[in-house]
């Protein structure tokens, strides 16, 4: 696939800002042949031609490559050791130290699913403890359309999959076919945009200082060539307290292991860094 086109370079794509050079070239050619057999285009140059005539193809592209798929609790196994061990660990570990807040960073979260997630088990844990735990979830996207559905938090029922039916009933409120989250979890979440390739900002201007207990940057990586996984790795190891988890996605685990983190529990995709 020419080099030009994955970069956009003769077309007005430029124009929405998205530098398409930093994405694997497998995920981006994926994409234009996804498009491709939608359009019926039968070669390269005949899609070509289409997304340079065409605004709406253009922003169907466009869209194709924004990084936005996620669903709730989406590694059972990882928010269960989550749950089990590695929440509990840092709760205690911040009542030693006398840490006002467990403070967690989402970056990408998309549409809010993992953020909500991360906050119904902590909800959970507050209600099966006397001793109460304050957090602050900041969750991050580059796409305002994306942060818009995650502070709306309005879900169909196929989004819930993997939402026990207690959770579900604690803390959403069902409309019809439509699953709402409730304040309760929308009260220690802050939904802003950040672009993780930013040079000027070092955290989410939100937290201020970063310093986070956890971040989760699940199924990001992999949809970036090397230099560019590096950038973001480096970010979030300034952001990481001491002690502190980073959680991925399973097919990201090599990645992790190569850049010096250790999974703390096999196939967890959870780790510290070295």
């Amino acid at each position: 696939m020419p080099t030009a086109f994955l970069n956009f370079k003769n077309s007005s794509s430029q124009l929405h800002a998205l530098d398409v050079s930093k994405y694997d070239e497998t995920f981006v050619a994926k994409s234009i042949r996804q498009r491709m057999e939608e359009e019926h285009c039968h070669s390269i140059g005949e899609y070509f031609d289409l997304v340079e005539k065409c605004k709406q193809e253009e922003i169907n592209l466009l869209d194709s490559l924004q990084i936005s798929y996620s669903l709730f609790f989406r590694n059972s196994f990882t928010f269960s050791v989550l749950e089990t061990h590695i929440l509990p660990t840092l709760i205690q570990r911040n009542k030693e130290q006398n840490r006002k807040e467990l403070r967690i960073w989402s970056a990408a979260c998309a549409a809010g699913q993992e953020a909500y997630s991360l906050a119904i088990l902590l909800e959970e844990y507050n209600a099966t403890h006397s001793e109460k735990i304050n957090y602050r979830i900041f969750a991050t996207d580059q796409s305002e359309i994306q942060l818009q559905k995650a502070r709306k938090g309005q879900y169909d029922f196929s989004a819930l999959g993997h939402v026990s039916l207690k959770s579900a009933k604690t803390f959403f409120t069902k409309k019809e076919n439509i699953y709402s989250v409730r304040k309760v979890l929308k009260n220690n979440i802050d939904f802003s945009a950040f672009n993780l390739f930013d040079e000027q900002l070092s955290s989410p201007p939100s937290s201020v200082f970063g310093d986070f207990d956890l971040v989760v940057c699940a199924n990001l990586l992999f949809y970036y060539k090397p230099p560019f996984r590096k950038i973001i790795l480096k970010k979030i190891k300034q952001n990481l307290s001491a002690g502190g988890y980073l959680v991925t996605g399973e097919t990201e685990r090599e990645i992790l292991l190569q850049h010096g983190f250790l999974e703390v529990f096999p196939q967890s995709a959870i780790f510290r860094n070295k």
